[in-house]
């Protein structure tokens, strides 16, 4: 039976516990339940916590987990990444004192505080960088106020609560992370992870794309499956009218009304959007 780390609580809980689902796997229904057996897709699921799940699937007591890209560096634990799945993003960057005009060299010998040392260390030995990195849990934009480090390593959004610690965002992003499904790569070949991940793929496929039916203009169908190409190609079918065909492809969901603009533009007609609910491609 295969094991997988889901994490235990928070949006990356809830996000992945709904792409579970559109999987086809049976998902908890109380979030005080610690493992759920889903007996017909022979799968035992744990709901840790996010900072722990690449430790237990690097040692080897869980086949899968899925947690943060960021979470997994910072662990340096003995797994890896096998698939993004399309949520829960985050951008680490370094940030210090407001004014000073910081570059990256400017870090060689200072104190950095973060909640991922092992995630800043990763990336200022890459770029060979000496300092000193001071972990801490929480309120990481307070410590160079407070006199605990020179600058901070952190999750950005907005940018607001930095600027109102006094703080600038200075250098290019340490990290893009987002969730991702990580296992170990004694079990790249493992066949329960392979229906799984095929299933996870084509949830997420499903969720970038949409299905496009329009009729166009035989004459002008080349130029429509030139907007509308398809994964492949699209699907071309005759209709009743001789100088009409119906066409069917996949377009990204974000393209959709520009590329139903143009098709109409060009002459198409009977223009219809489905959603994709799951799809093998």
């Amino acid at each position: 039976m295969l094991r997988i780390a889901i994490p235990n609580k928070g949006s990356l809980a809830e996000d992945s516990i709904a792409v579970l689902k559109e999987a086809g796997y049976k998902q908890r229904t109380d979030s005080r339940d610690l493992v759920l057996v889903d007996i017909e897709n022979q799968v035992e699921f744990y709901y840790l916590r996010p900072r722990d799940i690449a430790l237990y699937v690097g040692s080897g007591e869980l086949e899968a987990g899925i947690t943060g890209r960021d979470l997994l560096i910072d662990s340096e634990a003995e797994a890896v990444e096998i698939l993004s799945l399309g949520y829960g993003g985050s951008t680490f960057r370094f940030a210090a004192p407001s004014g000073e005009n910081w570059k990256i060299s400017d870090i060689e010998g200072k104190r950095v505080a973060s909640a991922y040392p092992g995630l800043v260390n990763a990336h200022l030995n890459s770029l060979g960088i000496k300092s000193t990195v001071v972990r801490l849990d929480g309120a990481v934009e307070s410590s160079v106020r407070l006199g605990v480090a020179d600058l901070i390593a952190d999750v950005v959004s907005t940018g607001n609560t930095l600027r109102q610690a006094g703080l600038e965002i200075f250098a290019e992003p340490i990290l893009v992370s987002e969730a991702i499904l990580i296992t170990r790569d004694s079990e790249k070949n493992n066949l329960a992870l392979q229906i799984l991940l095929r299933r996870l793929q084509g949830v997420i496929t499903a969720r970038l794309y949409v299905l496009l039916d329009y009729d166009v203009p035989r004459d002008k169908a080349e130029a429509a499956c030139a907007i509308t190409p398809g994964l492949e190609s699209p699907t071309i079918s005759p209709l009743q009218n001789e100088k009409w065909v119906a066409v069917r492809a996949m377009v990204l969901r974000k393209e959709t009304n520009r590329v139903m603009d143009e098709l109409w533009d060009l002459g198409a007609r009977g223009i219809l959007v489905t959603d994709i609910h799951a799809c093998r491609l």
